[in-house]
């Protein structure tokens, strides 16, 4: 059995999409996480990770990127994006803090 081809963000994210997943988690400026466009905010007890991407550029560390799938207590699914490495999108320890304190239960079906 030959291993899965590697597929880009781009890809991970249109597949997502073709599954209903379009809604983005993002830190706003008062440290909130809202739903992107939106107030709706979530403390880390409201997500778990479902599945998590990661993403290297092939010659520039800057392009080293994380998608998170994340799912609330509703069921509703997310994604959180954020560079990785020396170059994260967002200052200061709380958008780590935050990912590191969310629980974990990585779901098959999104394993492209």
């Amino acid at each position: 059995m030959s291993p899965k081809p590697m597929l880009t963000l781009s890809q991970v994210m249109e597949k997502l999409r073709e599954k209903g997943i379009t809604d983005e988690v993002i830190m706003n400026d008062k440290k909130q996480f809202v739903i992107q466009g939106t107030e709706k905010a979530y403390h880390a007890e409201d997500l778990k990770i479902i599945r998590t991407y990661r993403f290297e550029g092939a010659s520039d560390p800057a392009d080293n990127i994380a998608l998170y799938l994340v799912e609330d207590v509703y069921g509703n699914k997310a994604m959180i994006i954020d560079s990785y490495g020396a170059d994260s999108n967002y200052d200061g320890q709380e958008f780590d803090n935050f990912i590191k304190s969310l629980p974990t239960e990585e779901k098959e079906e999104y394993d492209f």
